[in-house]
């Protein structure tokens, strides 16, 4: 079918002006359809997002739904500015290979040829290895306790932020394995610096911004000067939404400080794909898999990376920051590019579903949309229990307090939602669902599409939930558990409730119950996992949590009062 409308959303509330335009080969209702989505998924009167279609580089579809600023009441237009957050690492990463190919450094240059005193292993990390995430360097993000206000709400050099994680173990050494990294993409912007004497955003600007005309993509200090901005919103009591944390954006720097609006993001898509921002080696470079040792691949290039939409080739990267979630892809095939730029950090649904749910309506392959009905529990009741995907993995499907869950092996219990006909999905930001028929033996076999994808993942009925055994422990011995535990994934706090229920917390997670299999081990009773304490001479100096597995040692290093 050919497209021959070009549509405008410009107001808070999602309506289609449907105005003249070249012939495409998008779906006919493209429009009335992206519409209709944003209505079903955002609020009218509450933080919304503002997106953009091309196809072949023209505007085929642009809208917006929901509010830029509560208190103002500004509506959230195509022309609305957010923050970037982590889609600022491929401008950051393009602004590198074009220096690279002006010969003012190499992909393979060491860390330690820019930052002398930089120390080991880091300092033999390459340019290559800061821009696709095999460097090993502590991501200062993710170290214990980092990302609180206080750290977040204040400015900091280049210098200052990088003392903040170069002293700290690194993951690995350099090129070992893959594990997403804000602090390479902090050194990558500091190189930038060294090698333009600019800053690093003033750099982008002048290689990329200016010469593509892209006006709205920029670094900025103080977001109230900046034409456009929108808030940036987060769900606070009752879910209502509120002006999210601070964060300055000397914090993020080139691992996403940037900012702009979907129409210039889709200019720069065109021109970075069409050979107008790096050469097409340099761009191959940059979208192309990592290759690890023993022959593993992981889909990320430089600052961008590959996947698929509806199996359909993808290239793109998404965003998250304090107020703000992004996302966007392009799809060489079909030279179709999509952008959606929230400004909540906590919406009912993400960039990333909207995104590519609004890709597979432009290239007319939708994903299924289900209602939830309310489910005959006593009919389903055959239909829960194991279900095994291989010889090592399996899924349950079981009920709980009324409602539906199924739980893979080593992972978490998710609340599923009867769709009818043996249908099943996990909510609005989901696009995983599934059907359980009957094989030719009447054997139920759960059809998982993880992610929506069509061909499903098989798994076969092999029988009832197994009965959980678990043993009454004396409180005594319960109390002997309470305290803090020191772990490499964040500390865990044990403690106890009046009913003599063990309770555990790991990090910023929510507290969860544990189930006793013994006087020393115990079950997560929502996690595919365990907790076992050390206990040495009679006193408890430890705990080691199984999970999918992978052991986890913790040390103890303080009882509750």
């Amino acid at each position: 079918m050919l497209y021959r409308k070009s549509v405008t959303v410009l107001a808070a509330i999602a309506s289609a002006n449907l105005l003249p335009a070249a012939a495409y080969a998008a779906p006919e209702n493209l429009g009335a359809d992206i519409a209709a989505l944003l209505d079903r998924s955002i609020s009218a009167d509450g933080p919304g997002a503002a997106v953009v279609v091309t196809e072949g580089g023209k505007i085929i579809y642009k809208g917006a739904r929901g509010i830029a600023d509560l208190e103002a009441g500004t509506p959230i237009t195509p022309d609305t500015v957010f923050r970037l957050a982590s889609i600022s690492k491929q401008f950051a990463a393009a602004t590198m290979l074009q220096l690279v190919e002006e010969g003012k450094l190499s992909l393979d240059d060491p860390l330690s040829k820019f930052f002398p005193d930089y120390p080991e292993p880091g300092a033999s990390a390459t340019v290559r290895q800061l821009l696709n995430h095999t460097s090993g360097i502590k991501s200062y993000t993710s170290m214990l306790g980092w990302m609180s206000e206080a750290n977040t709400a204040r400015r900091y050099t280049s210098d200052e932020l990088i003392a903040e994680f170069k002293d700290q173990p690194a993951d690995f050494q350099p090129g070992e394995a893959w594990s997403y990294n804000n602090s390479g993409y902090v050194l990558v912007g500091a190189i930038i610096e060294k090698v333009t004497g600019k800053n690093w955003d003033q750099a982008i600007v002048e290689h990329i911004s200016k010469p593509l005309g892209l006006t709205s993509i920029a670094g900025f200090g103080d977001e109230a000067t900046v034409p456009r901005m929108a808030k940036g919103y987060t769900s606070g009591e009752d879910n209502r939404p509120e002006l999210a944390r601070k964060i300055d954006m000397s914090v993020p720097t080139a691992a996403g400080a940037l900012r702009g609006t979907v129409l210039d993001m889709a200019k720069w898509a065109e021109a970075l794909q069409g050979g107008k921002v790096i050469s097409q080696p340099s761009y191959a470079a940059m979208i192309a898999p990592t290759r690890l040792p023993g022959g593993k691949t992981e889909d990320y290039g430089f600052g961008i990376g590959p996947s698929d939409i509806r199996g359909h080739k993808a290239i793109g990267h998404s965003g998250g920051i304090f107020g703000f979630s992004t996302d966007s892809a392009y799809l060489p095939d079909d030279k179709i590019f999509v952008a959606v730029f929230f400004n909540t950090d906590s919406g009912p649904v993400s960039a990333g579903t909207l995104m590519r749910k609004i890709a597979a309506i432009a290239v007319d392959e939708a994903y299924p949309e289900f209602t939830p009905v309310t489910p005959d529990m006593a009919a389903l009741e055959q239909l829960f229990g194991v279900y095994q995907i291989n010889e090592t993995d399996s899924r349950k499907f079981f009920a709980r307090d009324g409602k539906l869950f199924t739980a893979r092996s080593g992972g978490s219990d998710m609340e599923v939602f009867a769709a009818g006909e043996g249908r099943f999905f996990y909510g609005p930001d989901s696009l995983t669902w599934f059907e359980i028929i009957p094989n030719v033996n009447g054997v139920p076999v759960m059809q998982m599409h993880p992610n929506g994808a069509e061909m499903p993942e098989p798994a076969i009925y092999a029988g009832p939930m197994p009965k959980l055994e678990t043993v009454t422990v004396p409180r005594t011995v319960l109390e002997s558990y309470v305290g803090e535990y020191t772990t490499p994934v964040g500390p865990m706090i044990i403690s106890v409730t009046d009913e003599n229920v063990l309770m555990a917390k790991l990090g910023s997670q929510p507290i969860i119950p544990l189930a006793a299999l013994s006087a020393t081990e115990f079950k997560v009773t929502v996690v595919d996992a365990r907790v076992k304490f050390t206990v040495e001479g009679g006193a408890v100096t430890g705990l080691v949590i199984e999970q999918a597995g992978q052991s986890i040692a913790g040390e103890r290093i303080g009882a509750e009062d």
